[in-house]
């Protein structure tokens, strides 16, 4: 039986920026938010968060909404020269 969509996309072992082991300390915080409701505290890692997310979003045919757009536009607007990279998903 073929795995659904949701299935491919939550166990994403195709992009290395998908899936990122963090300790249970750090993903309580986050949750299921967005880039509207939660950035990474890590001070200088926002510019790879926001990419990353953008690509992985892209990489899935995701939607982005008013907030999410405005606080990843917030984030990139301090990064320099910043290039979005997108694997194709199978």
């Amino acid at each position: 039986m073929a795995r659904s969509w949701r299935t491919r996309w939550s166990n994403d072992l195709g992009d290395g920026r998908a899936l990122i082991a963090v300790s249970a300390v750090s993903n309580r915080p986050k949750a299921d938010q967005d880039t509207s409701t939660w950035l990474p505290p890590a001070v200088g890692y926002g510019c790879t968060y926001a990419t990353d997310w953008v690509a992985d979003k892209t990489r899935w045919s995701l939607s982005i909404d008013a907030a999410e757009q405005a606080a990843l536009v917030d984030v990139l607007s301090d990064c320099a020269d910043v290039r979005v990279t997108v694997t194709t998903a199978h």
